[in-house]
């Protein structure tokens, strides 16, 4: 599409704000996902951007796509007659079943897939575009006890809790351009931590086992950040240093 229809988009697209929540199924999307995820992040700040269940049946053209605004919360589209920048900030939310068939679960019994089609659906989705996931983890399913006892927490409570951590992150970012986690860059978070050297050690430890990248290392700086706000500390500990690691490297199907 030519830049000038581009533009011409970016002014007639209806504000987002009447979606906070965009769900994408694989059958519905084509090349041009790219142009999907910017008109989602273009006006709001945060928008939430699930792909539904089945995020390895997308396309892998399709989801390498979403790797620039991951990582820089823009995206660029180059034509002939030159380039143009659109803002894409949004979280992103992949889910995927544990095999093609969704029964390998437990000691997976009732699965009918074989290991190399097992390792051919999260092939899928490459290891660029995980690096980029802060939280990857496998969610076990729920069995009748629970269904029946209900022990969640009331979203009431989670959303203050929320609430309380956001606060205090724009608080501690209140003389800096940034207000929230996801925004400190690298040099700026190890600073913050340079009072507390040992709490590097698990991460260090993670770096030389190969199971996390330079980039890796400031995403879990960032979301031991959040898990201490969460948790009202005034800075991360060993114990959220690990918790990061632990939510960013958990699930891990290589």
């Amino acid at each position: 599409m030519p830049l000038k229809r581009y533009a011409e988009a970016e002014t007639t697209t209806v504000c987002p704000k009447a979606w906070p929540c965009l769900r994408v199924h694989p059958g519905a999307v084509n090349s041009a996902f790219a142009w999907v995820t910017v008109r989602s992040g273009a006006t709001c700040s945060t928008v939430c951007f699930p792909l539904g269940a089945e995020a390895p049946e997308f396309g892998s053209k399709v989801l390498e796509t979403l790797r620039q605004p991951l990582e820089q919360g823009e995206l660029v589209i180059h034509r002939s007659g030159g380039a143009a920048r659109y803002p894409a900030r949004f979280q992103l939310v992949l889910a995927a079943n544990p095999c093609p068939c969704g029964l390998a679960v437990g000691k997976g019994l009732e699965c009918s897939c074989s290991p190399t089609v097992r390792r051919r659906y999260f092939a899928r989705l490459s290891g660029p575009l995980l690096d980029r996931v802060d939280v990857q983890v496998e969610v076990q399913p729920v069995d009748r006890v629970e269904r029946l006892e209900g022990t969640s927490e009331p979203t009431s409570v989670v959303a203050a809790r929320v609430l309380a951590a956001r606060q205090a992150a724009r608080a501690r970012l209140a003389d800096t351009p940034w207000s929230t986690n996801a925004e400190m860059p690298g040099p700026f978070l190890r600073d913050l931590l340079r009072p507390h050297p040992g709490l590097l050690g698990p991460i260090e430890r993670a770096m030389t086992d190969g199971r996390l990248s330079l980039r890796g290392v400031d995403r879990v700086l960032r979301m031991a950040w959040t898990i201490a706000d969460l948790a009202g500390r005034a800075a991360p500990t060993v114990p959220d240093v690990g918790n990061a690691l632990l939510l960013r490297t958990g699930g891990d199907h290589g």
